[in-house]
């Protein structure tokens, strides 16, 4: 193993802050829980591990420093992977206790109305993927951070009218499918027009820092360009993307058909 290797490997980050938020969100759960450990507490903890691993692993670092491809691997944990396993591991009556506060409610109500959370989820997305705004982020750690969060913060939005832990709140089955169908239209998009250009949107990669001294290993030991790099980048929005997307997609279609099913085994026994 090359040193530029092990150090890409080894560039870990564990900022206090990161580790103290996913320490108490982990806590808190698993008091309200009553360490009552089942599959909704492994989905949010898995949740917060997902959290944890793009925020503090070599993601990051590696990410943010070199391979813009790895940057949408972070993208994709936290605004597409976490916040679909903490939407399924909330359990429903956290979240009935929590509705009967009014204002709590009506907070809900809006922000879980689909045309909303669809369209807020994929604007920020792409958004903050303009060459201005991505390059900010890459210079600025509060811009960052604050990036960050939208992103955890919008996808939870996402997820949350198809997999809300109130089943009858829920969008109804074929609601459910169009809706997961134009999200992964959108976001896909975005990913195709990466992998198809022919220009490097992102000033920042073209000549990175270089801190960790990796950038010679990636160009020449690994062949990769900036260009190349982007168009990875790219097929990584819109494939792995694409496949969650699938796998939401799956999960609805079997659970409308386990509604269906008792209704048509009571017709033919009529």
């Amino acid at each position: 193993m090359t040193p530029a290797l092990l150090a890409l490997l080894t560039a870990w980050d564990f900022d206090p802050q990161v580790i103290i938020g996913c320490v108490v969100l982990s806590g808190s759960y698993l008091y309200f829980r009553r360490a009552k450990f089942d599959a909704q507490c492994i989905y949010f903890l898995l949740g917060i591990l997902t959290l944890f691993l793009a925020l503090c692993s070599p993601v990051d670092a590696v990410g943010e420093d070199y391979l813009f491809s790895v940057h949408m691997v972070q993208h994709m944990m936290l605004g597409t992977i976490a916040p679909v396993l903490l939407v399924a591991g909330i359990p429903e009556s956290f979240v009935r206790a929590w509705l009967k506060i009014p204002f709590v409610a009506t907070l809900e109500c809006i922000l879980s109305y689909p045309v909303l959370a669809l369209f807020v989820a994929n604007a920020t997305f792409w958004v903050w993927h303009l060459p201005y705004l991505y390059n900010l982020t890459l210079e600025d750690d509060t811009v960052h951070i604050c990036e960050h969060l939208m992103f955890i913060v919008t996808g939870t939005m996402l997820w949350w009218p198809v997999f809300k832990p109130i089943p009858e709140t829920r969008l109804k089955p074929m609601s459910a499918l169009i809706y997961l169908g134009l999200a992964a239209a959108m976001c896909t998009t975005l990913g195709i027009i990466f992998t198809v250009s022919e220009t490097p949107y992102y000033a920042c990669y073209a000549n990175p820092s270089d801190d960790l001294g990796a950038l010679k290993l990636i160009r020449e030991g690994w062949g990769m360009s900036q260009l190349d790099d982007q168009k990875m980048g790219g097929a990584i929005m819109w494939e792995p993307a694409g496949a969650i997307f699938l796998w939401a997609i799956m999960v609805v279609m079997v659970e409308w058909f386990k509604e269906e099913q008792p209704g048509a085994l009571g017709e033919k026994n009529v």
